[in-house]
């Protein structure tokens, strides 16, 4: 069975976005590199260092599956209708979109919570790694601890404002042991297991 993983670019001050969702501050990292790095399932190729291509193509490679929230979904406007990397996505929710509530949906709503979303991403993925996207369904996940791993790219750059990744704890305690630290040109990449 895989690890149950989020990640996310992240400024110095904790923020995955601007106060509108904008991400070009923080998302420079993909293109300041010498090394053509082609999205699975999508025209985007990246422009990142080596160090920064290794260690998305063995990340993103492991992934098979992702949960994500409607808010996600909707901000990326369902990703043009091709689910991120090419593999299957489940979007908890509480309604789901009519336009997408048709059997040959590229996306699985998920309406009956969390765990439900992981059960089901799980038996989809097999042995390969569930990625667990949205601030908000990674905070949920988080409380439940159900996260096995986190990844941020660390950007040098304070927003001031934004969408936090990990508001919303409230008093949970959240021990983390550091598993790896890649320092790449324009970001460093951080992982960490999260100890249960």
């Amino acid at each position: 069975m895989g690890k149950v993983i989020t990640e996310f670019t992240i400024s110095l001050d904790g923020f995955i976005a601007g106060p509108n969702d904008e991400v070009d501050r923080i998302f420079g990292w993909y293109s300041s590199g010498d090394t053509d790095f082609p999205v699975q399932s999508s025209p985007m190729v990246f422009k990142l260092s080596r160090a920064s291509a290794d260690l998305l193509r063995e990340s993103w490679g492991a992934l098979g599956a992702i949960v994500t929230g409607r808010r996600d979904f909707d901000v990326s406007e369902a990703w043009g209708g091709v689910p991120p990397l090419g593999v299957p996505i489940f979007i908890v929710t509480h309604n789901i979109p009519q336009e997408w509530a048709k059997k040959e949906s590229p996306f699985t709503f998920v309406t009956d919570g969390i765990e439900s979303a992981l059960a089901q991403a799980r038996a989809s993925a097999g042995d390969k790694d569930i990625g667990i996207s949205g601030t908000q369904i990674t905070q949920q996940f988080l409380k439940a601890g159900l996260i096995d791993e986190i990844r941020l790219h660390l950007v040098p750059v304070l927003l001031g404002a934004g969408i936090r990744l990990f508001d919303n704890l409230q008093d949970e305690n959240i021990a983390l042991e550091k598993i790896l630290v890649v320092d790449a040109p324009d970001v460093t990449h951080l992982r960490y297991h999260v100890k249960k």
